[in-house]
């Protein structure tokens, strides 16, 4: 669906954006408070001013990005420091040239890169501060038994986080499919088999397919495709849902104080990810519409018009830890504190427990054989 909108600043510029009125220092976003915080001297700032205040999120036209004819004005070039490891690719403010990578631990050094990509049209501002991050992470690592205590007490030492705007894709689509297929109705038949030298009865389940041919129309709205190859694809589906309900119009203030990162996977190879779910929902609406005990669907023919996207940032925590020359990395969801991370695993706590649970076994088998008379007693003839 598109609406009317308004022209918004590239990341890169948040922090030029909102200096402090009372020293001049920058300003950050505190997600718990809502609001502009100076991290030199405690100023609090509304954000309420700006252009981007009562502006709707607009889509814009697929086909017309295909073409690559989208306005000048739906484009922007960012500096970059792209990481060799994971492949991140993370803005940075003008003049740093050497830096960690927040996904991964690995220290990046580059010169000057430039990235050209669509402008974001809209933020899901970050509701969890770093403390609460902290805690979300401190109690999802309590749960992990087998995990080298060694890492657990580093990541527990108050290190750093790094809260980042992780770009995904969003697509609208309107579809109308028509399919032809069969629908299976089970029936019963009895019959007399022999079994043991003895004739029984049994029910015997069957199936009656009949042709079925119809169409199926359903509207697709913010499809939502992760737009990064730095984070493994067990990582994204594990750190949904996002409530894209609170998506708000693309906002620098929410940026201050902020990274966010390049998208990596492009419009167009998102789009195919995109079709492909699209395709499954429409074959389990296909699947419906015959009805039927059993569904056969052998075509369906999709017809999709009106698709509009747009880039959108969402928030996640980051901690990354180098652990005995590995890096280990652990996400935070930034609107509901959902956490994911790699599981390292403890050697010896693996051996520990195997040994008790054979003792276990061991003592629990002796005890059912004194029981019944199998074993003698301990201090028995």
């Amino acid at each position: 669906m598109s609406t009317t909108g308004t022209d918004h600043a590239t990341a890169a510029e948040a922090e030029r954006l909102f200096p402090c009125d009372a020293c001049g220092a920058a300003m950050r976003f505190d997600p718990g408070r809502g609001m502009l915080v100076c991290s030199h001297c405690g100023t609090e700032q509304e954000t309420s001013g700006g252009p981007w205040r009562r502006a709707t999120i607009r889509e814009l036209d697929f086909e017309a990005a295909r073409a690559r004819t989208l306005p000048e004005i739906e484009q922007e070039e960012t500096r970059v420091l792209s990481c060799t490891n994971c492949g991140a690719r993370v803005e940075f403010e003008p003049g740093l040239h050497a830096a960690e990578c927040p996904f991964c631990a690995t220290p990046v050094v580059t010169g000057a890169a430039t990235d050209r990509h669509i402008k974001p049209r809209a933020v899901l501002p970050f509701l969890l501060d770093e403390p609460a991050a902290h805690e979300a992470m401190e109690t999802w690592f309590g749960r992990l038994w087998f995990a080298p205590s060694g890492l657990k007490d580093y990541a527990r030492r108050g290190r750093k986080m790094t809260g980042i705007y992780v770009p995904h894709w969003t697509f609208d689509a309107d579809t109308k499919s028509a399919y032809h297929g069969e629908r299976g109705t089970v029936y019963y038949e009895t019959r007399t088999v022999t079994r043991d030298g003895k004739r029984q009865t049994v029910r015997v389940a069957k199936v009656r397919w009949t042709p079925k041919s119809g169409r199926v129309a359903r509207f697709f709205d913010d499809v939502l495709v992760l737009a990064s190859r730095s984070l493994p694809e067990s990582f994204a589906r594990a750190l949904p849902p996002w409530d894209l309900a609170a998506l708000e119009p693309y906002n620098p203030e929410y940026l201050a104080g902020f990274r966010a990162e390049a998208y990596t996977i492009g419009l167009e190879e998102a789009w195919d990810d995109a079709r492909a779910r699209m395709d499954r929902t429409i074959e389990r609406d296909v699947r419906f519409d015959i009805g039927g005990d059993r569904q056969r669907v052998h075509r369906i023919d999709t017809d999709v018009s009106g698709i509009t996207f747009k880039h959108v940032l969402l928030p996640v925590w980051v901690a990354a830890y180098r652990y005995r020359g590995r890096s280990f990395r652990f996400l935070v969801n930034g609107q509901t504190g959902r956490v994911q991370g790699e599981r390292p695993y403890s050697g010896w706590k693996i051996a520990l427990a195997v040994a008790l649970g054979l003792l276990a076994a061991s003592t629990v088998g002796y005890l059912i054989a004194v029981s019944e008379g199998m074993a003698p007693a301990p201090g028995g003839f």
